[in-house]
């Protein structure tokens, strides 16, 4: 486990950008109070196997005592460098994009399990949508009753979904809490 060098911090606080806008702020200077000391600590990213982590620093501490071979996971693993170099969000990621969203849009509950099954959104199954999405922004993807169920890309922007025929792509599936249960072997 290490903190990240500067091109990785680039690449993770870029998709982190995509999905939360401004509010990475939020992401990065949020308080930590787990630990024994009563002063706030702070989260920060450390990368351990490929995989990226959002832990506090009490708990990184205390890590610093297991050997890297016999550390499992250290905090919340919010995403996951390929084979190519290419920094991939995992669906872990979601609550913690779901409470700084920047865009969203919320399903109907009839189409909710569609979502959750690894298909796209489409126009009819689309509730509510946040105003000004651009194709390409980041979008998390709720229930109707505010539930999040997961995030992916816009295809299309808020002004053309209103002229889109029905059958059309929205939202392109990125991640969803389905994931749990299709790869249940590799999580």
């Amino acid at each position: 486990m290490r903190p990240l060098d500067e091109k990785e911090t680039t690449a993770v606080f870029e998709k982190l950008f995509k999905f939360v806008g401004n509010n990475l702020k939020n992401i990065v200077d949020n308080p930590s109070h787990e630990g024994p000391d009563s002063t706030p600590g702070r989260y920060c990213f450390r990368l351990h196997k490929n995989k990226i982590y959002y832990t506090s620093d009490s708990i990184v501490k205390r890590a610093t005592n297991i050997s890297r071979s016999n550390l499992v996971a250290v905090g919340t693993c919010i995403g996951k460098y390929t084979h190519g170099g290419s920094f991939h969000l995992t669906v872990q990621a979601l609550s913690l994009l779901a409470s700084n969203a920047k865009h969203k849009v919320w399903l109907k509950p009839q189409s909710e399990m569609s979502f959750l099954y690894g298909n796209h959104v489409l126009k009819s199954a689309i509730g509510r949508i946040t105003e000004n999405i651009a194709p390409g922004d980041g979008v998390v993807v709720f229930s109707m009753s505010d539930v999040p169920l997961g995030f992916g890309i816009a295809a299309k922007s808020t002004q053309d979904c209103r002229k889109l025929d029905p059958n059309a792509i929205v939202v392109l599936h990125q991640g969803d809490l389905g994931e749990y249960l299709r790869m249940e072997d590799e999580l």
